[in-house]
């Protein structure tokens, strides 16, 4: 295999690779002080059915479980200091990859005559590709403002085994609160 060949074939896999990783993205509202929202509730968000129930358990344990790691606890939605609710959605995307060979030759002038010629072989594959949204919205209790929001893709996956969803659920939502809560800004 030529060097060409072997390179192209590799620029293919990692093209490939990064379009399946999880993206992520957040915002925040910058005049909160996130220095006092030490507590927090689950809500439902309006108009946002919940997925099955084992999905919601397995969404909520993995916020739970980064919330307590930046110092959060839970407590009753009369005393807490935020509300926590999530959106999740599946859609469907079709990923075409192809290939071409590059080998062939064309029409040309050859031997005192003119030819048709021929051409390489182009290969091209579709593949279903699930994207599984997460969403993750803080609202701070009083005066009821949105002040954390963050998105990821490519998080759910129904069909792939249930050891495989929590991994890829974890590993989304540890990366949606990386930067939770925000550093304050020096008044300097």
């Amino acid at each position: 295999m030529n060097v060409k060949a072997l390179g192209g074939a590799a620029l293919i896999v990692l093209v490939a690779a990064s379009a399946r990783a999880q993206d992520v993205r957040y915002n925040y509202d910058k005049a909160a002080d996130f220095t006092k929202l030490k507590t927090y509730c689950w809500v439902i968000l309006k108009g946002d059915p919940p997925p099955s129930d084992l999905v919601d358990k397995q969404i909520k344990a993995a916020i739970d479980d980064e919330l307590a790691k930046k110092g959060l606890s839970k407590a009753e939605c009369t005393s807490a200091a935020l509300y926590v609710g999530y959106q999740a959605g599946m859609s469907k995307e079709k990923e075409l990859t192809s290939y071409s060979s590059g080998w062939g030759y064309g029409p040309g002038w050859y031997g005192g005559g003119w030819y048709g010629g021929g051409s390489g072989f182009t290969s091209t594959q579709t593949n279903t590709i699930l994207v599984g949204q997460l969403a993750i919205d803080m609202y701070a209790t009083q005066p009821h403002n949105l002040v954390w929001r963050s998105m990821a893709s490519k998080t759910l996956d129904n069909e792939a085994k249930p050891e495989k969803q929590d991994k890829n659920l974890r590993k989304a939502v540890a990366k949606m609160l990386k930067d939770f809560p925000p550093k304050p800004k020096d008044k300097n």
